[in-house]
């Protein structure tokens, strides 16, 4: 919750930690703080060790800060890493926006992204802009672990099959631990671009009241008269979303369709994290 980053300190220094993620992936972290002893540190006498090998780079910019610093130091995070790990995925995080009025929100990141692309060496950037108190948050984490997974493409591709064959309108695949989106399909456009993150966070506090009952979370299913939905466990380390506005589906159809798949999507989903 974003009220529990107020009992979070600062980082000293370099923070490192391992996450498994989707079964097999092993995420290895370094949160490197950012206080000016510690930036003059990483570039002089670290340089070498904390930017070889690395595969994403995730900068965080305070939108309130005007410091000028700020950007000096991006700028030689962005010649390390092309130096050390030039196909290194970098991502930026204009963060605390929601600090800005609503009317201007738009236009203070775009200038923001303007000053980080045009001091990021031609390299491929993508920015975020992201607040604790709303759900841009998770679409980035969401986007930037869809880029940590191997052979990604793989796995969106067997989604849309599945879509199709199925006949539903949206397929969403979600990680098992965090309920991050891992990929989706979807056969009609939606206003809402953060229905995902809603969907998740709905689950997420679903499954908490579950386990405080004694009880284990395994799948849901919601219907009204405008389309049903079906979640359900799915591969030993995913949830899957399915939405099906067709009522001529049987709902018990779509349910076997998903039990029949779930051993195929298995071997995807391990063979995609397997690759080094």
């Amino acid at each position: 919750m974003p009220k529990d980053t107020m009992r979070l300190g600062f980082t000293n220094s370099i923070n490192e930690s391992k996450i498994r993620f989707l079964g097999t992936l092993c995420l290895a972290l370094w949160d490197c703080g950012g206080q000016d002893q510690f930036m003059t540190h990483y570039f002089e006498s670290q340089r070498d060790t904390l930017f070889r090998n690395v595969q994403v780079l995730i900068y965080v910019f305070d939108v309130h800060s005007e410091d000028p610093r700020d950007m000096k130091y991006y700028k030689s995070c962005v010649d390390a890493i092309q130096e050390h790990s030039p196909s290194a995925y970098i991502f930026v995080l204009i963060h605390k926006m929601d600090l800005i009025p609503l009317e201007k929100r738009d236009e203070v990141f775009q200038k923001r992204k303007t000053e980080v692309i045009s001091n990021s060496n031609d390299l491929n950037v993508v920015c975020f802009s992201t607040s604790i108190w709303d759900e841009t948050l998770y679409l980035a984490w969401s986007q930037i672990v869809h880029y940590l997974i191997p052979n990604s493409e793989v796995l969106s591709s067997s989604l849309r099959r599945f879509c199709g064959s199925t006949e539903a309108d949206e397929v969403v695949l979600f990680e098992k631990s965090t309920f991050l989106v891992i990929s989706h399909y979807s056969e009609k456009s939606h206003k809402d671009v953060h229905r995902f993150e809603k969907i998740s966070n709905i689950i997420k506090q679903f499954k908490l009241s579950c386990s405080k009952a004694g009880a284990r979370f395994k799948s849901m299913t919601v219907m009204n008269s405008n389309f049903s939905a079906f979640v359900d466990e799915f591969t030993s380390s995913t949830y899957i979303m399915l939405i099906s506005s067709d009522k001529s589906i049987l709902p018990a159809l779509t349910q076997m369709n998903i039990e029949l798949a779930k051993k195929h999507f298995e071997g995807i989903v391990k063979a995609s994290t397997a690759v080094s």
